[in-house]
C-alpha cells in the first residue's frame, strides 16, 4: 500500500513524463527511483470529468516508475480512442494513477463459481484470451448495483466477445485489487 505523500509523487510523475515527452525535455528520474516495486498501473487522463485517455498494464516487469511513465505517455499519446493530447489541453486534463496491488487468476468449475470470487465495487476484473483483452478498473459510480453476472457480461463485450464468454470457462479471468490516487480541484485524493 502506498500513503497519500507517495500516491502524489506517482500522479506528479505522470504529468511529468507527459510535459517532458510534450515539449521535449529531459525527464530526470532519480526522485522516483525509490518506487522500483513491481506493480501493474494504469493511467487515466480526464478532461471536465470525461474520460481523455486511459492506458496501462495489469502486470508488468518494469519498476514501478517506469510503468507510471509508459502508461502516462501512452494515454496521453497513443490512446486509439483520442486524438493525442495537445499543449493547449494540458493545464485542463487531471490524471489519475491506479497502482495494481495484486492479481489473482480465478479457478471456477462452473460459471457460478466465478461470482463467489469478485467483490463488484471493490475488486477490478480482466479477461484475457487470446487477441481479446480488457481490463476493468473497479469504478464503484458505474458498477453501482450490478452483480458479478452483469460486471462479466459487460467485461465480455467491451473485450469484443459475446455476451456470454465468460460462462465457457476456457477465458482467464482476474480479480485484483488497486489503489488509486487523482488530482482533484488542485489537489492529490485518493479514490476510495
Amino acid at each position: 500500500m502506498f500513503n497519500l505523500q507517495e500516491g502524489a509523487e506517482l500522479v506528479n510523475l505522470a504529468r511529468h513524463a507527459i510535459e517532458t515527452l510534450m515539449f521535449n525535455m529531459p525527464l530526470s528520474l532519480e526522485h522516483y527511483k525509490k518506487f522500483s516495486q513491481k506493480h501493474g498501473v494504469y493511467v487515466t487522463l480526464k478532461k471536465e470529468g470525461k474520460l481523455r485517455g486511459q492506458m496501462g498494464l495489469l502486470e508488468t516487469k518494469d519498476d514501478l516508475y517506469r510503468a507510471v511513465i509508459k502508461a502516462a505517455r501512452d494515454a496521453a499519446f497513443k490512446d486509439r480512442r483520442f486524438e493525442p493530447l495537445k499543449k493547449e489541453e494540458l493545464d485542463g486534463i487531471e490524471i489519475e494513477v491506479t497502482v495494481i496491488l495484486g492479481s489473482r487468476l480465478l479457478r471456477a468449475r462452473s460459471p457460478d463459481e466465478y461470482s463467489k470470487q469478485i467483490h463488484v465495487g471493490h475488486d477490478g476484473v480482466a479477461i484475457k484470451s487470446g487477441i481479446y483483452n480488457k481490463v476493468l478498473l473497479p469504478d464503484e459510480k458505474m458498477m453501482y448495483g450490478w452483480d458479478a453476472e452483469r460486471l462479466l457480461r459487460y467485461l465480455s463485450t467491451s473485450a469484443g466477445m459475446t455476451m456470454d464468454a465468460w460462462k465457457t470457462l476456457n477465458h482467464n479471468i482476474y480479480a485484483f485489487q488497486c489503489q488509486t490516487f487523482a488530482e482533484k480541484g488542485g489537489k492529490i485524493i485518493e479514490m476510495i
